[in-house]
């Protein structure tokens, strides 16, 4: 397969991302499992792995496009004098920066390798891109996805062109999309509604049309049916009653036993008509075996502007180029994404992608999460104040619902390869967990050094800040019997043969030794 390579590649391909903690902020609207983290991407995609490494749904990220123009920074630590040098420094445009396209794909090429372990072995990665690096981008994701779980190209229109072009006016940028999988992947599919059937449940992957449950014509009086003349429940907890009018009664078209079967089977649907609930009954469309969608295009044109949308909800325009609402709900929708998925955008900007998370939520009663990383000064301002007023409305746009926890990049968890002793026990634990078996961590019930049992192993971490463990008998006989052991402490009071016989793996916790 050809690879591409450039300046710094060999240093960014191995480079060890350290490990921080991610501080928690504030909590917005209630108990959340979204997160908006501000600080510097890669630092955060790494902290995320021990909660979420394998679990995401979709990603998508909006990363500069290296026009020369956006004011972009090279800030990542690498251990490579090259590379040093770059750091701090503005990326400049086409010929006045021979090492853009080097800067560009050192800053890229990690932070996709910690979305790809991040991915869900269903999951699908969608990143916006225009010509300045799409060719390179896609090279290098070759690379790191495998050629063989590339999905598309989708071009995306813009409004109008860019008239400032040297040549031609571009009128598209492109989508790149990528599987973890392309066995475990499954694309999402519009619609394709029948005029007979022109309703769609998404639940039942069918569609479906209504007719009122209230009977109609001759013998429709309760007079002529008293016993089909009851109560049902609707949306609100009202009582609904099959009313001819405001002041005649009427009747249902079935009995009490058939209409809490409809019930329980999903087959009632309430629209709002003139303030009063009206009942209907979902007909489906026989199964004749035809697909009820169609497969998505690659070529997307209906997008309204991001820029736009921006302005409509701070009532002044506060982002440059963000993207557009209906994009990311496409690219939801593409991934297949169900209610519980859960969505991560590295490069949030403005908060697009939560906006079109909690917006489909609102559509459908979905749970989907969003993760949302931005490393500059707005993601409290802009980032976290959008996501607010999407959840609780702006101008005449009703809110979404919804909540999310706000976190800063906090300190690292080594320093100087010794363990940092102001860290959170319990972060140092979840920590521990992971790299031991790759697993999201669940605090046991019982505490002490006990951190759970994997694969017939019982994993202990005998830890105290600020204080000498030693892993001896006195230790054992506080622990339960089990097949083979893994325990962390700083010292080990036992011999090798007893160790090797008790099946029990010992590991020295990194600390400074000189403070003991």
């Amino acid at each position: 397969m050809p690879t591409l390579h450039w300046i710094g590649k060999d240093k960014v391909v191995n480079y060890e991302v350290p490990f921080k903690i991610l501080e928690h902020k504030y909590n917005f609207g209630g108990t959340s499992e979204n997160k908006i983290i501000h600080g510097d991407n890669l630092i955060a995609l790494k902290s995320l792995l021990p909660e979420y490494e394998g679990r995401i749904k979709c990603i998508y990220i909006d990363p500069p496009y290296n026009t020369g123009n956006e004011g972009w920074v090279y800030n990542d630590k690498v251990n490579s004098p090259q590379i040093k040098k770059w750091l701090g420094e503005v990326v400049g445009k086409e010929g006045e920066d021979l090492s853009r396209h080097d800067k560009w794909l050192c800053m890229m090429y990690p932070r996709l390798k910690l979305l790809k372990k991040l991915l869900a072995p269903d999951g699908a990665i969608f990143i916006s891109i225009d010509d300045n690096e799409q060719a390179n981008l896609k090279l290098i994701c070759d690379e790191i996805f495998g050629t063989q779980n590339f999905l598309a190209k989708c071009s995306v229109k813009r409004s109008g062109g860019r008239q400032d072009s040297k040549f031609f006016a571009v009128v598209n940028e492109y989508l790149i999309c990528y599987a973890k999988s392309v066995t475990n992947f499954t694309a999402g599919g519009e619609v394709k509604l029948d005029e007979n059937y022109p309703k769609f449940d998404a639940e039942r992957g069918r569609n479906y049309k209504t007719q009122l449950l209230r009977k109609w014509g001759a013998n429709s009086r309760r007079v002529d049916r008293p016993n089909l003349f009851y109560a049902i429940p609707a949306p609100d907890g009202s009582e609904l009653y099959p009313m001819l009018s405001t002041t005649a009664e009427g009747c249902w078209r079935w009995g009490k036993d058939k209409m809490q079967r409809a019930f329980d089977d999903g087959l009632i649907e309430f629209v709002k008509r003139g303030g009063a609930w009206v009942a209907y009954e979902k007909i489906f469309q026989p199964d004749d075996g035809e697909a009820r969608t169609k497969k998505f295009t690659t070529w997307i044109d209906d997008v309204a502007s991001g820029a736009d949308a921006v302005k409509e909800i701070f009532g002044q325009a506060t982002f440059s180029y963000p993207k557009a609402v209906e994009l990311v709900e496409r690219v939801l929708k593409m991934c297949n994404v169900d209610k519980n998925s859960i969505v991560l955008d590295s490069f949030a900007g403005s908060g697009t992608t939560a906006h079109a998370v909690l917006n489909l939520n609102a559509k459908d009663g979905g749970n989907r999460k969003f993760i949302l990383v931005e490393m500059e000064n707005y993601a409290e301002n802009i980032t976290a104040e959008r996501v607010r007023r999407v959840i609780n409305g702006y101008g005449n746009v009703a809110g979404t619902g919804g909540s999310f926890d706000f976190y800063e990049i906090g300190e690292p968890l080594f320093i100087d390869d010794n363990l940092n002793e102001n860290i959170d026990v319990e972060k140092i634990r979840a920590y521990i967990w992971y790299t031991e078996t790759g697993t999201q961590y669940r605090k046991p019930s019982d505490g002490g050094a006990y951190l759970g049992n994997f694969d017939g192993r019982a994993i202990y971490f005998y830890y105290a800040a600020g204080e000498r463990t030693i892993l001896d008998e006195n230790f054992l006989q506080t622990i339960a019997p089990a097949a083979e052991y893994l325990i962390y402490a700083d010292e080990c009071g036992l011999g090798k043969d007893f160790l090797h016989e008790r099946r029990i793996t010992f590991k020295k916790i990194p600390r400074d030794v000189k403070k003991f």
